[in-house]
This record gives structure tokens, sequence and C-alpha cells, in this order.
């Protein structure tokens, strides 16, 4: 065989032996999505996300980045940073752990992106940060109950303003309680006069 058929041949081996590049990417988030925190905390459940081909199998050693907004709802990870970059495993998969919550309530995304080779892929998961005003709301409603069974102690009428305030799921009614009706005083008639033994 000629010098240029050895090459070929070796060319065509090397070919066939090369993987195949990736052409597709698709990310799927596993576990955390929709996740809602408590102001101010550390959430408690990891971010998984699960990276793979046009053809549904796992992409391992793919760079998966994960970005939380600037401003807003949000926090930080970890790290102290708004973004955290890892690398897929065998199966593909890789999470984000110890996400630290700001006190700002409403919803968030986090904006994740992963690239191997040529391909890219993008998605977000959807968060949400409590609003921690109605936790408060709760107290005081549960606070109006407590109120309404020590006034009823105390008298009908104190009883019946609180009563018509807890009516109104706790917030104060524009309702005045009923006046009690004023007590009747004793009268007395005209005096009379009575003379006795000579005038």
């Amino acid at each position: 065989m000629s010098t240029s058929g050895w090459a070929g041949a070796l060319l065509l081996t090397l070919s066939c032996a090369a993987p195949a590049q990736v052409a597709v990417l698709q990310i799927q988030v596993v576990e955390g999505d929709g996740a809602v925190h408590a102001p101010g905390s550390r959430a408690a459940r990891s971010l998984v996300v699960r990276v793979i081909d046009e053809t549904g199998k796992p992409v391992s050693g793919a760079a998966v980045s994960f970005h939380l907004p600037e401003d807003g709802p949000g926090g930080v990870f970890a790290g102290g940073l708004r973004t955290e970059v890892a690398s897929t495993g065998s199966g593909g998969v890789v999470s984000v752990r110890g996400l630290r919550l700001n006190s700002i309530p409403g919803a968030f995304q986090i904006r994740i992106f992963a690239s191997k080779e040529q391909a890219r892929a993008g998605t977000i998961s959807n968060q949400y940060v409590a609003d921690a005003r109605s936790g408060v709301a709760a107290q005081a409603r549960s606070g109006v109950r407590k109120w309404i069974a020590v006034a009823a102690l105390l008298g009908g009428g104190v009883a019946a303003g609180i009563l018509t305030a807890g009516r109104a799921g706790g917030a104060a009614s524009t309702q005045t309680p009923a006046a009690a009706p004023a007590a009747i005083a004793p009268t007395i008639g005209q005096p009379a006069i009575i003379t006795v033994g000579k005038p």
C-alpha cells in the first residue's frame, strides 16, 4: 500500500475513534423549581438540573452557570456571589446548595446556562421569597381572638365593639358599638304640704 493509502486509512480510523461532538443541549430542572423561601433564610433544598443531548442521553462535563438577579427579591449563593458555576457529572447532573435569600418579598428567576463544545442551552427556575407580613397578620388575627375572649368577661358593651372588629377579619370596623341604655333616674312628684294643728 502506498504512503498516501496508509495516511488515508489512518485518518479514517482516527475519525471513527473520535467521539461525536454534542450538537444540541437541553436543561431539565430536576429539583428545587418553584421553591418558596422564608425571607433572610438559607434555602432548605438544592437546585438540581440535568443536562442531556438531543437524544436524551446525559451529557457529562458540561459547564453550567446559575445567575441570580442583581436587585429585588433574590440573594447570593454559598460563596457570597450572585453567580455559581459547576460541571455535570457522569449522569449529566449538577446542583447548587446554600442559597442565602434576602428579605425582599416576591418572585424571582434563577437563569441557568449550559455549554459543551459548540452547543449551548439556557432555561430559568422560578423561585419565591415569602412575605413576612403575612405571618404578622396571622398573629394579629390570633391576638384579636384572644382579646375577644377577655373582653367577653368585662361586659357586653366592650365585647360587642371588639366582636365587630373580629368579624371584619381583624381590621378596625367603622361601626361603633350600640350605646347602653341610660339608667332610669327616680322622679319625685309635686311635694304635698300637710299642716298639723292650727296654722
